[in-house]
Parts: C-alpha cells; structure tokens; sequence
C-alpha cells in the first residue's frame, strides 16, 4: 500500500504505492473490500487517517498528506472470508450504510439494464429476489443465493438465448450448495418464473 523498492537506471528508488500516490497528489483512494485485508497491511492508514495526516517511509522520508487526499473504504460485511475491522482503523471512518436494494428500486435497474425487457418479468424478477431477501431474514436459506450479480448474471444468459430457469439455476440455485436450500430457492423461482419462459416472451421491442 506505500510502495516498494524497485530498480530504475541501475539504481534502486522508492516506487510509491496508491496510499503514498493520494497523499502525493490529493483526491480519492478507494480501498475496495477492506475488511478483506488482514489488520496489519492496514496499519499504515492509522497515522495518515488521524491528526498525525502523514506517512513514514522507512529508510525514505516521511509524506505528509495532500490537503485535497481523501480515503473512501467499501465493504460488504458478513461475507464468506471477510474480517471483522480493527477498532483503530473503524474510528478514523465515518461510515455510511446501504440497506438491500428496494423492490421497486430493483425494476426500475433490470430495466435499465435491459431495456427491453418486459415489465411484467422486470416485476417477477425484482419480486423473486425480494423473497428471496425475506427467506434469508427468516433464516430459512444462506445469503449465498441471495446474489444481485448472480441475477444480473442470469439475464444477461436468457439475452444470449438461455431459457430463464436454466439460467437462474445457473446465476442463483446453484450458488447455495446445500441441497435442502437449493431446493428451496428452486421452489421459489418454480412459483414465479415458467419452464418454458425464453427469450421471445422475455424481451421486446424498446
């Protein structure tokens, strides 16, 4: 994250990291899925996120921050592989939390994305994920199945030419690897989305 030592014109220099490249420079540094860093590569944004607002290079020098250098961290919490964040590290943020996207919210990025997707499988679509989210809150299924890529994913195939329910099997069901919860997601898609659902009855004209 603050560089490393590197060969340049036979010598060896200070290549600077993108943590040392914002405080250089001001503007923004994204630090994607940072609860999946482990706490002491993070370490160095303690003294650059506190009054101290530098860094020390040892053996180099030591980079006071850009007045413009702003951190913005992202996080999906309670992921497969992720980490509860160091205290330290928490208190230097000021956090904002993004609830689960709405059903309505949900129809109107399908058809964004696909606009020529119908309004009545926009609807069916949003309103199969929403259940999905309801099941997971219930505790009856993981959020594994609960996968807004894996149904962004699953569209993007019936577009190619899929059948829907092959493709969801594909982008949703089989993201749950229990069988029990498998075929509870399956049975929640059987309810709402017919076997023989393809692209000519899914999509239209714009």
């Amino acid at each position: 994250l603050i560089g490393t030592d590197t060969f340049r014109d036979n010598q060896v220099v200070f290549r600077e990291g993108p943590i040392s490249r914002c405080a250089h420079m001001g503007g923004f540094g994204v630090l994607d899925e940072i609860n999946m860093a482990k706490n002491e590569s993070l370490a160095v944004l303690h003294a650059t996120l506190d009054f101290r607002r530098s860094i020390d290079v040892p053996g180099y020098d030591r980079i006071p921050l850009h007045e413009a250098t702003r951190f913005i961290a992202t996080m999906n919490y309670g992921y497969a592989g992720t980490r509860e964040l160091n205290e330290a590290l928490a208190s230097r943020f000021v956090v904002i939390n993004m609830p689960v996207i709405s059903e309505e919210n949900l129809r109107k990025l399908l058809k964004r994305e696909f606009p020529t997707l119908k309004d009545k499988w926009a609807e069916q679509f949003a309103a199969l994920f929403r259940e999905l989210e309801t099941k997971c809150d219930n505790a009856e299924i993981s959020t594994k199945a609960l996968d807004l890529r894996g149904l962004m994913a699953s569209i993007h195939l019936m577009e190619k030419g899929l059948k829907a329910v092959r493709a969801l099997e594909m982008g949703i069901i089989n993201k749950a690897f229990d069988p029990f919860e498998r075929q509870l997601v399956a049975d929640a898609i059987a309810a709402r989305i017919p076997q023989d659902l393809d692209f000519g009855k899914l999509f239209g004209d714009r």
